[in-house]
C-alpha cells in the first residue's frame, strides 16, 4: 500500500527530470521555427549536443537534490505494522 501512496510523488519527480531533459530540444525547435519564419537558413539538428545538454540539466538536478534535500541520518526507522483489524500503519522515521 505504501508504494501506491508514493507513486504520484515518484511520477512527479520523473516527469520533472524528463522535462529538464527535453528542454534543450524544445528551445532548439522553437528557435528553428522562428529562424525559418524570418528566412534565415538553418543547418541540421544537432541531436548529440541537444541530448548532451538535456543529460547535463538532468544530472545537475540530481546533484542539486543530493545537496539540498534533507536526509534521515540520526533517525530511527520504525517499520510498517499491521493491526488486528487489518489496518496498516506506514513505516516512518523518528528522532532518537
Amino acid at each position: 500500500m505504501t508504494v501506491f501512496m508514493e507513486t504520484p510523488a515518484l511520477a512527479r519527480v520523473l516527469l520533472f527530470r524528463m522535462i529538464l531533459f527535453l528542454l534543450p530540444f524544445a528551445g532548439w525547435f522553437v528557435w528553428q521555427w522562428i529562424a525559418k519564419r524570418t528566412g534565415r537558413p538553418m543547418g541540421a539538428t544537432p541531436w548529440t549536443w541537444l541530448a548532451a545538454a538535456g543529460a547535463l540539466l538532468a544530472a545537475a538536478s540530481l546533484m542539486a537534490t543530493a545537496l539540498f534535500q534533507g536526509d534521515n541520518r540520526g533517525e530511527v526507522y520504525v517499520p510498517a505494522e499491521t493491526a488486528a483489524d487489518g489496518s496498516v500503519t506506514p513505516g516512518h522515521f523518528e528522532k532518537r
